[in-house]
């Protein structure tokens, strides 16, 4: 077995691990649909979209999300190859070590890491602070100190004090509402899969009926004037940033990927799928699509219902129907918001333990940690803790400002790097059983690489020196422990 950092894991080994499968297969094709869309659904209509029509594309944010889901569709089409015929835990990590090579893959696995762990722990602030708005709709309204990071409860403290309110000295603050919820999905990721799917499948109920009420309901007070001019004259900033224009369309495209990586999700729950060959194909494709349909429709309502540089950046769906005279349906948004949150962050968090046990498998992290399977609810228990630590701790201490954007780059990355996998596998290996093919390979492929790669061009500079460290940091730790304590190493 060779030294090479471009080793490749055998393809018989992935059956073997298929075949030594200790997680339970509960999941159906819809069951895993449900879990693509539980991470779609969430905090880009609820969150991302206020941003992202406010700052960078006005009306034109349909345009963004028809940009991004084209972008993931000739990554979703490569991916349900891939799934089809390696059917294991571990998403594009595990694809690229069958077929470029061990370091590839283990840069891969670094970036998802970064894309999931962050993910959960931007949604759980989210979450923190739909659950306060909830309360305060009741009546109930919990002090600062208790709901914001201590930098954030400062800044706060300063804006209302400033304002003329009286606001008690704090010393210390704590987001207890984001710690506590990252806690209560932890329990229910240790607890099984069946439990965690039954309760995405819930959730996933609830809010996709909210979405299709904003849809419909909010159809009705559209003022087309609203949308014009469609793409808002390009407007620079003082760093040099363009805000609206078609590089603004742009980058709200790459901001508001973060929220379609749900069905990169989809592929981490091989392990717990039925009948992973055909399920995480149909499941991958079905939800991108639904997901995307519904992205643009709300869009388009949102920018409608209101002028863009209006929307509240935090709750922009709730602000748009309040806007419009309609304070009910604040209630309803904000309901199925904090349920909806819920259910990405668990997607996330299972998806990062899932992760995890792949690298774990295959000597890449340590197995007593991150491989540990739990005797009577087979679950990878030990990781899950130790995630729900991490995302506990810093939701609940650290001020998150566009860090969807650092998720997103190690998203786009991935799916660029899978789509040129995907195409090299059918040039090395033509004759492997594919139950399913994506269709214009070449094509596809090739628009595939280039359109993540644009979009990621399109991040903002202090994003990308940010991915650049943490990319460095990955680098690091594979030549210091996982190259040595790979179970390919461990054949030489």
């Amino acid at each position: 077995m060779s030294n090479s950092i471009w080793r490749k894991k055998p393809l018989e080994a992935y059956a073997a691990d298929v075949k030594n499968n200790q997680l339970k297969r509960v999941l159906g094709k819809w069951a895993l649909t449900s879990l693509g869309i539980g991470a779609v659904i969430g905090g880009g209509i609820f969150t991302l979209t206020g941003i992202a029509a406010h700052d960078w594309a006005g009306p034109a944010l349909a345009l963004s999300f028809v940009m991004a889901g084209v972008a993931c569709t000739f990554a979703a089409l490569c991916y349900a190859e891939f799934a089809s015929i390696l059917p294991v835990e571990g998403s594009a990590y595990a694809y690229s070590y069958g077929t470029v090579g061990e370091f590839f893959a283990w840069f891969i696995g670094w970036n998802l890491i970064l894309e999931y762990m962050m993910g959960a722990t931007t949604v759980a602030v989210a979450w923190s602070g739909y659950f306060e708005k909830l309360l305060h709709l009741f009546n109930i309204n919990l002090p600062i100190y208790l709901t914001n990071d201590p930098v954030t409860a400062a800044e706060k403290a300063e804006k209302l004090r400033a304002a003329g309110e009286v606001v008690p000295d704090f010393a210390f603050a704590f987001n207890l509402p984001a710690f506590l919820i990252v806690w209560g999905v932890t329990w229910v990721l240790v607890k099984g899969i069946k439990e965690a799917a039954s309760t995405n499948n819930l959730i996933v109920i609830m809010k996709v009926a909210a979405v299709i009420f904003v849809i419909v309901v909010g159809a009705f007070y559209v003022d087309t004037a609203n949308w014009h001019p469609f793409i808002p004259e390009a407007v620079i900033d003082d760093s040099g940033a363009q805000h609206y224009g078609f590089n603004g369309v742009v980058t709200a495209a790459s901001i508001i990927f973060f929220a379609y990586i749900g069905f990169d999700a989809v592929s981490t729950q091989a392990g717990e799928a039925i009948n992973p060959t055909k399920d995480i194909p149909f499941a991958i494709i079905a939800s991108l699509l639904i997901c995307t349909l519904l992205y643009i429709l709300v869009s388009l309502v949102l920018t409608g219902m209101v002028k863009y540089d209006t929307l509240d950046l935090k709750a922009p769906v709730a602000s748009a129907f309040e806007g419009a005279g309609l304070p009910i349906a604040m209630y309803i948004v904000t309901i199925a918001a904090t349920a909806g949150l819920t259910s990405v962050m668990l997607v996330m968090m299972l998806s990062q333990t899932r992760i995890f046990l792949g690298m774990a498998k295959d000597g890449l992290l340590p197995k007593g940690l991150f491989g540990a399977i739990h005797p009577k609810f087979k679950t990878p228990w030990k990781s899950t803790i130790f995630v729900g630590g991490i995302v506990s701790v810093v939701s609940a201490l650290t001020p998150i400002d566009k860090v969807s954007e650092m998720c997103s780059s190690g998203t786009l990355l991935a799916f660029a790097m899978i789509c040129g996998a995907v195409w090299l596998l059918r040039v090395r290996e033509p004759n492997i059983e594919r139950p399913f093919r994506a269709p214009w390979l070449p094509f596809v492929a090739t628009a595939g690489i280039l359109c993540n790669l644009y979009l990621m061009w399109g991040l903002r500079t202090e994003t990308k020196i940010s991915f650049l460290i943490w990319g460095s940091l990955g680098v690091i730790v594979y030549f210091l422990y996982s190259k040595k304590h790979s179970n390919l190493n461990q054949k030489d």
